[in-house]
């Protein structure tokens, strides 16, 4: 029987998935090398957009999935303390960094918590 807090990690993982995706497809979808050139302006080497955009796109479909739900969350969560810390800090929480902290706290949440029935992780592993 699926109990709600269950259901509520379903819905958490989903729109923390989706999200990212969507993230990631746009970095690719609307010139990666827009994401290269701005993650040079702020001092960090080009290529990790490509590294950043990948993690996005793939571990969002992971993240929907259920598979590698832990790992895909330390990911997320590198990815978010990096945008907050490198590029959003000075906008302010307010129209800057507070959709990242929401989606760090997500991935926290991942990190932590048990795995859910409704994952394809508990097809490979054992609570």
């Amino acid at each position: 029987m699926l109990r709600r807090h269950e259901l509520g990690a379903l819905i958490l993982r989903l729109v923390l998935g989706f999200t990212f995706f969507l993230h990631g497809l746009d970095k690719f979808t609307g010139g990666i090398d827009q994401t290269v050139a701005h993650f040079d302006s702020l001092g960090i080497p080009g290529f990790l957009g490509y590294v950043v955009a990948l993690i996005e796109l793939i571990g969002g479909i992971a993240m929907i999935a259920g598979i590698g739900t832990r790992a895909v969350a330390v990911l997320f969560a590198f990815i978010m303390v990096g945008a907050i810390l490198i590029a959003k800090l000075p906008e302010g929480f307010l129209g800057g960094y507070e959709l990242d902290v929401v989606l760090l706290a997500m991935s926290v949440y991942f990190i932590i918590a048990n795995r859910s029935i409704l994952a394809i992780d508990n097809i490979f592993f054992d609570k």
